[in-house]
């Protein structure tokens, strides 16, 4: 295993606004660049790249056709096209687990050819480039297909029902009528569980007209009502996203409402729900009050992580009892990610944060590295289990694109920032099959790396100005600003050099008022400007007057 890992060279894929190209490295210490051998395509119109799970496949879209290429562990092998798909506005790609089908996705549109639309989700063969299914799918946030992990079973939802359909026959066949069907309510949602074959199914419907929103574990091919292996009910939730462990023996609900009703949270609500195919079923306490960030299974299926609670906010780590088994204290982070292995784990903080990364060590529950990637828009762990990229991409950022590499130390290995003018859209890591990598050995050692091109931020405190005239020994007071107003005279001009700072806070709760034109007031005067005195004759010439809100009189 460890002579067949030493031969993987790592590669990335790079969607840039100029280019689809793949960057590969001839070791830890080296830089990662375009090779000759490496196929690179020039486009603007890409929308779309993807690497199968098991890393056979390569494809990308270019905004004419899809290109499938068969990927290549060696460093100086070709990377050949296997089959092109007509598909000029494909806008996401998605390949089957095992690699035999790849599933695109464009928007929905009405022509006057055809005035009942298009089908808008196609699957084809990545052997052949047939067609052998296509739907109208017209919920582009939940559009991907759900698989067996042999890839004998499809599943989709499309108008709140789930349509399944049973490949074990051959694809032609298996395509042409669906096998089975449940739900039908709007807002349903389906997700298979891998791992099992046949998997564990969970079915979502929403609540309506008072009623609690359900989810509902079955096995496939039992989907009657009465043969449910667990469920789960709660309220307060408009959407939920589903989170299998990597075995298909538990799922994790993260529920969420658009807004919070009582106006505690500008994010809504949010609630975790675990499921067990046993039939358990609980709620994942929380003990901080906030948004839950982010949920995410460990690779070894029998923990998962949760970060939540208001800045700063709380990270846990949970088994699948839900009780917490160790706790990451408080800091600035919204997001977690686990290596391949699971041995490994970073808790970040990006977006809005500042863009901190914490590397911890799980089992030995012991922090390991702190590093600053701001700006970062892309996170992604290598393969090996040991380095992992952050890049700041388009269109989220448009300036100062580009990706580094680190090793989980904290060494920066490798950094490429776009030139002015182009943008990164999209960077993704090779993935490759089970057991290609051995799982690192987790050390505290420092790895060497290379020192960033890029400008630090100064760590200075800030300090005010008046306080940085007094260091150095002046008068703040000769140094403030001094408004002035057409038609009358500056402080200099008027000879007023003893006016304090205090004067202004004065005229501004007393200003002086005069009557216009059409009866009403205006303000006159400024501060460090002198003003006319009062006149005690006939209304005509009571021209100016302090105003006071409860004691003026009427003009």
């Amino acid at each position: 295993m460890a002579a067949a890992a030493d031969l993987v060279v790592p590669t990335l894929a790079i969607r840039s606004s100029v280019a689809v190209e793949l960057w590969s490295s001839a070791g830890s210490k080296q830089p990662f660049e375009h090779k000759p051998h490496l196929p690179r395509e020039e486009t603007k119109s890409s929308r779309s790249i993807c690497f199968s799970s098991n890393g056979r496949y390569f494809a990308y879209s270019n905004g004419q056709e899809v290109k499938v290429l068969q990927a290549s562990r060696d460093s100086a092998a070709s990377w050949p096209v296997i089959c092109v798909l007509p598909r000029p506005k494909a806008f996401y790609l998605q390949f089957s687990p095992r690699g035999s089908y790849l599933c695109t996705w464009e928007h929905y549109a009405i022509t006057k050819d055809r005035p009942e639309g298009s089908p808008n989700l196609l699957v084809y063969e990545v052997a052949t480039g047939v067609e052998v299914f296509a739907i109208v799918q017209k919920n582009q946030a939940d559009w991907q297909p759900s698989w067996s992990a042999d890839e004998s079973i499809f599943a989709l939802v499309v108008g709140g029902e789930a349509l399944f359909y049973d490949l074990g026959e051959g694809a032609e066949k298996g395509f042409a009528t669906t096998s089975r069907k449940i739900g039908g309510s709007r807002g349903g949602m389906l997700s298979l569980g891998p791992g099992n074959c046949p998997p564990f199914l969970a079915f979502y419907t929403p609540g309506a007209k008072g009623a609690p929103s359900m989810c509902k574990l079955y096995k496939y091919p039992a989907l009657g009502q009465n043969q449910t292996v667990a469920c789960k009910s709660f309220f307060q939730a408009d959407r939920v996203e589903m989170l299998w462990n990597k075995r298909g023996s538990g799922l994790l609900l993260l529920t969420s409402t658009e807004v919070d009703k009582s106006g505690a949270s500008y994010y809504g609500n949010q609630a975790v729900h675990f499921m067990a195919t046993k039939g358990d079923t609980c709620s994942v306490p929380l003990s901080k009050e906030g948004p839950v960030h982010c949920v995410k299974w460990s690779p070894k299926a029998t923990e998962f992580v949760v970060v939540y609670g208001f800045m700063p906010s709380k990270a846990a780590l949970y088994n699948l009892k839900c009780d917490v088994v160790f706790d990451f204290g408080e800091g600035p982070r919204n997001c977690a990610y686990f290596n391949p292995f699971g041995n490994l784990i970073a808790l970040a903080g990006f977006g809005n944060l500042p863009g901190a990364v914490e590397v911890w060590d799980v089992s030995k529950r012991e922090k390991l590295a702190n590093l600053k990637c701001a700006d970062t828009t892309v996170f992604e762990w290598h393969p090996n289990g040991e380095w992992f990229v952050t890049a700041t991409t388009a269109p989220r950022l448009r300036i100062s694109n580009g990706f580094k590499v680190y090793h989980y130390s904290g060494a920066l290995l490798h950094e490429t920032m776009w030139p002015q003018g182009q943008e990164l859209l999209g960077i993704e890591w090779q993935q490759f099959a089970d057991k290609t990598f051995s799982e690192p050995k987790i050390t505290k050692a420092k790895h060497e790396g290379i020192k960033s091109s890029q400008p630090e931020a100064s760590k200075k405190a800030y300090t005010p100005p008046h306080l940085r005239l007094l260091k150095e020994g002046k008068n703040p007071e000769k140094y403030l600003p001094q408004p002035s107003i057409p038609g009358l005279a500056p402080t200099a001009a008027a000879g007023n050099t003893t006016r304090k700072f205090w004067h202004r806070q004065y005229d501004l709760d007393n200003p002086i008022m005069r009557r216009g034109e059409q009866g009403q007031c205006q303000l006159v005067g400024a501060i460090g400007a002198e003003r006319p005195p009062l006149s005690t004759g006939s209304s005509t010439s009571r021209h100016n007057r302090r105003y006071r809100p409860y004691q003026h009189k009427r003009y």
